[in-house]
C-alpha cells in the first residue's frame, strides 16, 4: 500500500507539472536510446581526432609544456569523482536539461535557472568555435588539394544550415552516423599512435612527459585549462535521458565509458606525438606545424596517402562534433521552453521524429548569425573564434560541474535514497574541491589561453564575464517566477522519482 501510494504520488506531481504548461508542450521522442548509443554522441563531442590535432597540438604550442599526456592521466580521476555523483542523480531526474534540473533539485530552483542560461551560453560557443575552424580546414584542404580558394566563412555557413537540417532528424538515425564517424577517427588514432610509437625520435621510446616534473610547472594552470576543453562533451549524457530505454541505468554507464575511452585516446596519442618528435622538440614542432603536426608525422611514418585519409577524418571529426553539441543545445533550449525559462516556442517538437524543432531552429539561427558577424568583421576564424568561444565554453563547463557536484550533496540529503555514502557525499565533494581548483587556474591563466588576444581587458575579463552575467541574469529570472509566476516556478526542474518507484522496476 506505501509503495503504491507513493507512485500514485509520483504520477500526480507528473500530472501537475505538466499541466503547468502550454498545450503545445511535448515530450521528445520515444525511448531508442540505449548506453552504447549515447556514448556515440557524447565521445563525439568530444571529436577525439580533431580534439588531438587541434586541441592537444594547440595545448603543446601555446603553454610550451611537455607534460599534457600527464595532465590527461591526472585530469581523468577529477572527471570521474564528478561522475560518481552525476549518475546517482541521474537515477531519480530525468530530464532533457541535464544540468540544470540537478541543481533546482540540489541548490535551488532559481540557481538551477542561472546555471540553465551559463550551460546555454557555454555549449553554444563550443559549437560556435567548431564552425570556425572547420571552415578553416577545409578551406586550407580544397586550397592545397584542389588550387581552389572558397572562404573559410562560406563554409562554415553552408555547414550551419546541414547540421541545423540534422538536427531535426530521428535522434536514433544521428546516432547511428556518429557511431560510423566515432569508429573511423578510433581506428585512425590506433593506427597513427602505433607508427609513431614504432618510429621514436632518437630511436627510443622516451616517457618524459609523464614524469611530474614535465607538468608541474609554472605554465600547469594553463595545460589543465586546455585539457579540460579537449574533454568537453562527455558530461552530457543526462542530456539524452528522456530518450534513453533505461535512464537510471545507461546516463552513468556511458559517462564512464566516456571518460575512460578518451582519456586513453588523449593520453596516449599526446604522449605518441612527444614521442615521435621528442619531448624536446613537440613545442617546437607544435608551434610550426600546428594542428597539421599529427598528419605530418602520419605522413613521415605511414605514408602521404593514410596522411591524407586521416585529414579527411579530421574534418568528419568536427562534423560530429558539431552535430552533438546542436543536439546537446536543441535539447536544452527545448528543456527552457518547456519549463517556461525561456519562450515557448522552443520547445517545440517535431511530430514525425520527436527532435527538439524549436531548440534546433533558435540554434542554427544563433550560429549562423554569429559566423556571419565575425566574417564581416575580418576575424581570424581559429585564432579568434575557435579560441574565444573554446575558452568560454570550457570555463562554463567546468563553473557547472562544480554546481552539480555540490546539488548532489545538497539533493540526497534531503532524498537520502540507497546509494552509497561515496556517491552522494564523498566523490562529490571531492570533486567539487579538485574543479575548483582548476576554475581559479583557468580563470588565472585566461589571458594565456585567449593568446595575442589575452592583452585586451575587454576580453580578458569579459569573457568570463560574460557567464557570471548569464548566471545572474538566469537567477533573477528565477527569482521573477518565483513571485510572479509561482505555478511555473514549481516546475523547473521537472519531478523527481521516488526510491519506491526505481527499486520496482
Amino acid at each position: 500500500m506505501g509503495r503504491a501510494r507513493r507512485h500514485h504520488g509520483f504520477s500526480e506531481q507528473w500530472e501537475r507539472f505538466m499541466r503547468t504548461h502550454t498545450p503545445e508542450r511535448r515530450g521528445l521522442g520515444t525511448r531508442r536510446l540505449g548506453a552504447v548509443q549515447i556514448v556515440f554522441f557524447v565521445v563525439a563531442a568530444a571529436g577525439p581526432l580533431y580534439a588531438i590535432a587541434g586541441g592537444v597540438s594547440a595545448t603543446y604550442a601555446v603553454t610550451g609544456s611537455i607534460g599534457v599526456p600527464l595532465s590527461f592521466v591526472v585530469l581523468a580521476p577529477v572527471l570521474a569523482l564528478f561522475a560518481a555523483g552525476y549518475a546517482a542523480m541521474s537515477r531519480y531526474i530525468t530530464n532533457a536539461g541535464a544540468f540544470y534540473p540537478y541543481v533546482a533539485h540540489g541548490i535551488g530552483k532559481s540557481a538551477g535557472t542561472g546555471v540553465a542560461y551559463v550551460t546555454v551560453v557555454a555549449y553554444s560557443s563550443i559549437q560556435l568555435g567548431i564552425y570556425g575552424i572547420f571552415g578553416l580546414s577545409v578551406s586550407t584542404w580544397l586550397g592545397t588539394l584542389f588550387g581552389v580558394h572558397v572562404p573559410w566563412w562560406l563554409i562554415a555557413l553552408l555547414t550551419v544550415l546541414v547540421v541545423g537540417a540534422a538536427g531535426v532528424l530521428r535522434i536514433d538515425l544521428n546516432a547511428k552516423v556518429l557511431g560510423v564517424a566515432l569508429a573511423l577517427e578510433v581506428a585512425v588514432l590506433v593506427v597513427a599512435d602505433a607508427g609513431m610509437f614504432a618510429h621514436p625520435a632518437g630511436g627510443h621510446v622516451s616517457l618524459t612527459p609523464l614524469s611530474p616534473s614535465s607538468l608541474f610547472t609554472a605554465g600547469v594552470g594553463a595545460v589543465f585549462a586546455f585539457s579540460i576543453a579537449v574533454f568537453l562533451g562527455f558530461e552530457g549524457a543526462a542530456t539524452y535521458g528522456e530518450e534513453c530505454r533505461d535512464p537510471s541505468r545507461t546516463v552513468g554507464r556511458a559517462t564512464y565509458i566516456a571518460i575512460g575511452l578518451t582519456a586513453v585516446l588523449f593520453v596516449v596519442s599526446s604522449l605518441g606525438m612527444a614521442v615521435a618528435t621528442g619531448p624536446d622538440h613537440i613545442v617546437e614542432r607544435a608551434v610550426a606545424e600546428g594542428p597539421g603536426l599529427l598528419f605530418g608525422l602520419t605522413g613521415e611514418h605511414l605514408g602521404p596517402v593514410f596522411s591524407h585519409v586521416a585529414y579527411v577524418l579530421f574534418l568528419t571529426s568536427q562534423c560530429a562534433a558539431m552535430l552533438s553539441f546542436h543536439n546537446a543545445v536543441g535539447r536544452y533550449f527545448f528543456a527552457l521552453g518547456r519549463d517556461g525559462l525561456l519562450p515557448v516556442g522552443f520547445s517545440r517538437t517535431s511530430k514525425r521524429t520527436g527532435a527538439p524543432i524549436g531548440g534546433s531552429l533558435v540554434q542554427t539561427t544563433i550560429a549562423f548569425v554569429v559566423v556571419a558577424v565575425f566574417a564581416l568583421a575580418g576575424r581570424d576564424p581559429f585564432t579568434d573564434l575557435f579560441t574565444w568561444t573554446g575558452v568560454t565554453a570550457s570555463t562554463g563547463v567546468t563553473i557547472i560541474m562544480i554546481a552539480v557536484s555540490l546539488s548532489v550533496v545538497g539533493f540526497f540529503r534531503r532524498h537520502p535514497g540507497t546509494e552509497t555514502r561515496w556517491r552522494r557525499l564523498i566523490a562529490p565533494l571531492l570533486a567539487t574541491l579538485a574543479l575548483s581548483v582548476i576554475l581559479v587556474l583557468i580563470v588565472a591563466h585566461f589571458d594565456v589561453l585567449l593568446g595575442p588576444a589575452g592583452a585586451n581587458p575587454l576580453l580578458r575579463w569579459g569573457l568570463p564575464g560574460l557567464l557570471v552575467l548569464a548566471g545572474l541574469v538566469g537567477f533573477l529570472r528565477g527569482e521573477s517566477l518565483r513571485t510572479l509566476r509561482p505555478d511555473v516556478y514549481a516546475g523547473i526542474g521537472g519531478p523527481v522519482r521516488e526510491v519506491e518507484e526505481l527499486m520496482s522496476r
